[in-house]
């Protein structure tokens, strides 16, 4: 077979007609129709369009399958959209909760870094991977109680809970909602303790006027379909210290020591030329010199420009969340049905990015979390258990080393009585009218 490369001007026009195309492809598609009682409501879901399916569809046609123009143009943009100098794509939310944290555990950072037995404070009423990389890493997870109806670590429990062993924090801002970061910032400074903040559910949250992520010393992202903006999989690891940085790319990136750009040789300018490497002889290639026992959790440039594509919908899709929100509470609260559930409130100085509306069974009211979240289900209203409940009693934390400072009572009310439905830019006002009239019929049948 011969191949005939096309002109510049042959193949730009090739690539403006697959992309219309794809558009009117796009447009073609029927739109879905809200039917209540037949259209099944998510509690989370992505929300794309036609720029979305011509951005993945021109990445596609360069076939740049690696990390390559798109991801650096979205390390750029992220960055900037949460107010941080450094952001590193990876495949997933997880991952960038396990680089944020084995980054801390590098040697380069001397006697700062995080050693195994040290211990880390964080909560259990969350997502397992937010905790993972600390067991991971051979540190000591120390959990601590949170807030009702917050849902984040109450700062007076993480304030108690420190001792000559603890290191560092790594907590969640529950479902986008932030957690209190004045007072936690003052306790890492205190006491000289990294701070990571999970902010995979929290993407254009602040806190005091501030995006969450600016006030630990890395931050995380997911790009999960359910969370703010999606690229399907992918997350990213934010930080605004060079250094650290440096070390978030080295175990992102086979733990390498070399720092040169994919296709780049020789950025550092002495290829050959490094010296007491360890055991290696001296001019040792240094783009296979490993300093981090690391991984390969980068993303692909199609995922990446998908997310530059999703990103400039940001501000809308996290307006349409605050406006679920508001509408739910005001509807919830005229129909008195807070006098069975505690609802969800923000942390004082914030502006949350709501991901969703959890509810809480209050005391004493004579509802089954269990028998009412499969009512919902019946009518086509999904709902979610607050992740993991109580981390503590999930069965991959068996055997593991961990240390509970006080007590855990809300982390277990939440286990047993809390849930929540869909705040997400696909709900509109009649998905919000039957989500709620359904809440009120199924609460009235099982207090009868």
């Amino acid at each position: 077979m011969t191949l005939v490369a096309l002109p510049q001007n042959g193949q730009s026009e090739l690539r403006s007609r697959v992309l219309s195309a794809g558009r009117e492809f796009w447009d073609a598609r029927e739109s879905p129709r809200f039917n209540p009682g037949e259209t099944y409501i998510p509690c989370s879901g992505k929300v794309l369009d036609a720029d979305d399916l011509a951005a993945l569809l021109d990445s596609s046609m360069d076939m740049w399958l690696t990390a390559g123009p798109h991801a650096d143009e979205f390390e750029r943009a992220i960055a900037a959209r949460c107010g941080v100098k450094n952001a590193r794509l990876v495949c997933s939310g997880s991952a960038a909760n396990l680089v944020a944290f084995s980054a801390l555990t590098s040697r380069n950072l001397g006697e700062k870094r995080l050693k195994p037995g040290d211990e880390v404070l964080t909560v259990a009423a969350g997502f397992p991977t937010t905790v993972a990389p600390i067991v991971q890493n051979g540190c000591i997870p120390v959990f601590v109680d949170v807030d009702i109806p917050t849902y984040n670590a109450d700062p007076s429990l993480l304030a108690a809970a420190v001792t000559p062993r603890t290191r560092a924090v790594m907590i969640a801002h529950t479902l986008g909602n932030p957690f209190d970061l004045g007072a936690v910032r003052k306790l890492c400074d205190e006491h000289d303790l990294w701070l990571i903040e999970d902010c995979c559910d929290a993407l254009g949250a602040h806190y005091g006027g501030r995006p969450v992520g600016t006030f630990g010393d890395a931050a995380t992202l997911s790009f999960y379909p359910a969370h703010h903006i999606t690229m399907g999989e992918g997350g990213a690891v934010l930080s605004n210290g060079a250094f650290l940085t440096r070390q978030i790319e080295s175990f992102r990136d086979w733990g390498r020591d070399c720092y040169c750009a994919p296709g780049k040789d020789n950025t550092c300018g002495k290829r050959y030329e490094w010296k007491n490497l360890a055991g290696l002889p001296d001019g040792y290639d240094h783009k296979y010199v490993y300093s981090h026992l690391g991984y390969n959790v980068k993303a692909t440039d199609m995922q990446a420009a998908l997310g530059n594509s999703q990103l400039k919908k940001l501000d809308y899709f996290v307006a349409k969340r605050r406006e679920n929100f508001a509408e739910l509470t005001k509807a919830l609260r005229e129909l008195k049905l807070d006098e069975y559930f505690i609802l969800p409130e923000p942390t004082p100085n914030s502006e949350p990015s709501w991901f969703g509306f959890l509810l809480t069974i209050r005391d004493g009211r004579r509802l089954s979390r269990r028998s009412l979240v499969s009512m919902l289900e019946e009518k086509k209203v999904g709902s979610r258990l607050l992740f993991g409940g109580n981390l503590t009693r999930q069965p991959a934390f068996q055997g593991v080393d961990f240390r509970v400072s006080g007590e855990l009572t809300n982390t277990d009310k939440i286990m047993n009585d809390s849930f929540w439905i869909g705040v997400w830019p696909g709900i509109g006002a009649g998905h919000r009218a039957y989500m709620v009239e359904r809440l009120q019929s199924c609460v009235r049948s099982l207090v009868q």
